[in-house]
């Protein structure tokens, strides 16, 4: 086997997040965006220290397991993977893949531990509450794009408004800033020159409240590079004018749909970002709020969250609830209700809240300050006089603590915890710990660390809160053994 030699072959199955693996010979080759069970045509692109990865170049035969897609843009955006399966073989797919991670690591525990399959989204479709939309073009020098990334591609973006993971109102929204800013030839900001105006739309919308927060994201440059100077909206207008007169117009067309009844939802705000940073990523150098406020209420198993914009909160909604209740039933008795409870990684604090009425103290650890503000508002509202939150990183924050837990929860980010932080957490020798991960291997990676430190998993579950997608989350139970 030669780097570019290419191969028909069928993907035997599709190892996470999306590593179609076939077999060529006695080769094992990794085909990545490929489903069980499709013959495809693959280009040799990599060998290195005995493996393979491979290329598609073309899906010469559907899978048996496709029943077709409901979404015009499947296959050409790369937001969705599974869309053309049944949901029930999506389900099957990703329990095979965790249990798979789990088992090469368990092997080695002595004790038994028991694997509690898959719960799925009772909401497979229009689920998300939050979307970051790029703007950019469909290829060099076309029109403008304001959507996902095309599958495999930094550069060129797909404009998804037949997306079927967000609902109505995200795809007008999406609609009308796309064409508000295309008619006014507006241009976007080009990640190798560094140049242009308009970069992102982050929409956010609460699914138990139906509040929409709005935040379209620019850079300081003039939006004058793409804007025909000729017509007569900004004739004589000079950059700054022109940026204001765009952004003025821009959320009266945004209100305008809520005040001809074309949304389900409600505007809790609306922002202008401004973000100079060369990295393609949302964050903010200066916010201005436009209308409204820059937080909306979500409503979760009974409680109440502010969720600012860019505070974490799970993206959806409905598989949160099956999430956060399943974490709860592996925190199971406490024993007594004056155990404290460390919840590290805690977001808008949704678990330590939910803990509130079994402990005695729980205390959220979170690094974004915004969202440790939301959660504090939150628990104020909720009522909730025994949460604490401290914001700063969990490796720094482990330091100063003075309590010591019972029991600790885990929710960190996708690549898992700070290698640092893992001995600390260690450390205060709970009996329990309940780690909730977004990323199995991250997880597979750390329970290592977790089993040469005389804990061992009881039991596992994985949740669906990612239809379609790659993702997946994994609650497992530790004990010391």
């Amino acid at each position: 086997m030669k780097k570019g030699q290419v191969f028909e072959a069928v993907v035997e199955r599709v190892d996470f997040p999306n590593k179609g693996i076939v077999k060529i010979g006695e080769d094992t080759v990794v085909v990545k965006n490929s489903l069980p069970g499709q013959k495809v045509t693959l280009s040799i692109n990599k060998i290195r220290k005995g493996k393979a990865e491979g290329r598609l170049v073309e899906v010469t035969e559907k899978s048996p397991l496709e029943t077709g897609h409901p979404c015009s843009h499947f296959g050409l955006c790369g937001g969705c993977t599974y869309l053309s399966l049944p949901y029930e073989e999506q389900l099957h797919i990703k329990e095979s893949q965790v249990k798979k991670l789990l088992d090469s690591v368990l092997c080695r525990q002595e004790t038994p531990w028991q694997w509690e399959g898959i719960k799925g989204s009772p909401k497979i479709y229009e689920y998300r509450n939050k979307m970051e939309f790029s703007f950019g073009d469909e290829y060099k020098d076309g029109p403008l794009a304001l959507g996902m990334h095309k599958r495999g591609s930094f550069y060129d973006l797909v404009t998804v408004e037949d997306c079927k993971i967000v609902d109505a109102d995200y795809r007008l929204i999406l609609k009308t800033v796309r064409e508000y800013f295309a008619q006014r030839k507006v241009c976007f900001f080009h990640r190798l020159t560094h140049e242009g105006f308009l970069r992102h739309l982050l929409v956010r919308k609460a699914s138990g409240t139906g509040e929409i927060l709005v935040a379209l994201v620019t850079t300081s440059q003039s939006p004058r590079c793409g804007v025909a100077e000729e017509t007569a909206e900004f004739s004589g207008v000079n950059d700054n004018n022109m940026t204001d007169k765009l952004i003025k117009g821009f959320w009266e067309e945004l209100l305008a749909l809520e005040k001809e009844g074309k949304l389900s939802g409600k505007f809790a705000g609306i922002l202008h970002i401004t973000n100079d940073s060369l990295a393609d990523v949302v964050k903010s150098d200066k916010t201005d709020i436009l209308y409204g406020q820059d937080y909306f209420y979500e409503e979760l198993l009974g409680l109440k969250f502010k969720v600012s914009t860019f505070s974490f909160f799970q993206t959806n909604t409905h598989s949160a609830a099956v999430l956060y209740e399943t974490a709860r039933e592996y925190v199971g008795d406490l024993g007594s209700r004056d155990k404290t409870v460390f919840d590290l990684y805690s977001g808008t604090g949704t678990i330590t809240q939910l803990m509130s009425p079994v402990a005695g103290k729980v205390i959220g650890v979170e690094i974004v300050e915004e969202a440790v503000e939301a959660a504090k508002k939150s628990a104020a509202e909720n009522g909730l006089a025994n949460c604490e939150f401290i914001a700063g990183d969990v490796l720094k924050v482990l330091d100063d603590v003075t309590d010591k837990p019972d029991m600790i929860i885990l929710d960190p980010p996708r690549d898992g915890i700070h290698p640092k932080a893992l001995p600390k957490i260690i450390s205060y020798g709970v009996d329990r710990i309940v780690y909730i991960s977004c990323k199995p291997t991250s997880l597979v990676r750390d329970l290592e660390v977790f089993l040469e430190s005389s804990y061992v998993v009881k039991k596992a579950v994985a949740v669906d809160q990612f239809p379609w997608t790659t993702g997946i989350e994994t609650i497992a139970l530790l004990e010391r053994g």
